[in-house]
Order: structure tokens, then sequence, then C-alpha cells
């Protein structure tokens, strides 16, 4: 059985229901600190269009997304990119489209002249922490507690990478 194709792409206003489902479907409080997202929440905002997002399509189905932003409006960190978001829909799990999600949002970064590229990640998200440690990320800090989650409190670690 041949493997599934995965390809990577700009999102395109024609995506946004599909990312709004996947958003609502995927939502955690293993991963998000935000509300879960209704399924008709309007996906793109103006800090985060189109153009901030790849896709992953999985033989030919949209199965994820990640999302660059900058880390704050300041001029003086605008050499920064951030991954401000990271879903991969639970059938596409295993098969490496988080992995090529998160090289490309390190492709894209590079592309677009960032010198570093960074993350937040919920201290219990261990898979995520081991993909993104296994993609070059390194844990450059963390707030123990920093979040009220289901009523646990989460460390947030910040990880990064130097793209130069």
């Amino acid at each position: 059985m041949p493997e599934p194709q995965i390809r990577i792409r700009l999102a395109t206003p024609a995506d946004e229901p599909a990312l709004s489902r996947l958003d609502h479907d995927t939502w955690s409080y293993g991963h998000a600190v935000t509300p879960r997202p209704g399924p008709d929440d309007p996906f793109f905002r103006e800090n985060a269009t189109p153009d901030d997002h790849l896709v992953a399509e999985l033989d030919g189905r949209l199965m994820g997304y990640v999302r660059l932003g900058f880390p704050t409006p300041l001029a003086s960190n605008a050499h920064v990119r951030q991954i401000r978001g990271l879903a991969v829909d639970g059938a596409a799990r295993g098969k490496g489209v988080g992995r090529a999600l998160v090289r490309a949002a390190v492709e894209r970064a590079r592309a677009l002249g960032a010198r570093r590229l960074t993350l937040r990640v919920l201290g219990h998200n261990t898979a995520a922490r081991a993909l993104y440690a296994a993609e070059g990320f390194v844990v450059e800090g963390v707030q123990p507690e920093e979040f009220l989650l289901d009523g646990r409190y989460v460390d947030d670690v910040a990880m990064g990478q130097s793209l130069v």
C-alpha cells in the first residue's frame, strides 16, 4: 500500500470552514488555554489571515494547520516569528502531518526573513514538546503554573530555535 501523500500549502479563504471545524474538533485543555471555539466560529482574523497559515492535505483532504505570527507588535522583535497554533486531525495523527507542518513553518519563517522561531507549549503536552525538540527547538524558559486549566495548574514552556 502506498504511503499517504502530505502536501503543505498556504491557506486560502476557501479553507475557513474546514479549519474552523478542525479547530473545534481538535480542541482540548491538553494544548489550549482559550475557550473551545464553536464549529462555525470564524477562523481567520485580522491578526491571523490565510497568509499566516500553512495547511496540510493528506491524500487531498485538509488534515492540519500551523499558524505563524509575531510574538509582539514591537518593531524591535520583528525578526522573530512564532508558532501560534498547530492542529492535526485525529485521523492523521502518527502519519507525519504534525512534523511536516513544523518543518514547513521553519522554512516559511526563514523565507520571511526571520532570524528566530519561537513557540509556547503547555508543560503537560509531552507529545508536542517531543516533536518540537526533535525538530530543533530547545526549552528557553518555563513559567510554572501559569494557567489554571480544567482544575489543574499547568506550566507554560517557551521553546525556540535560531534560523541563521
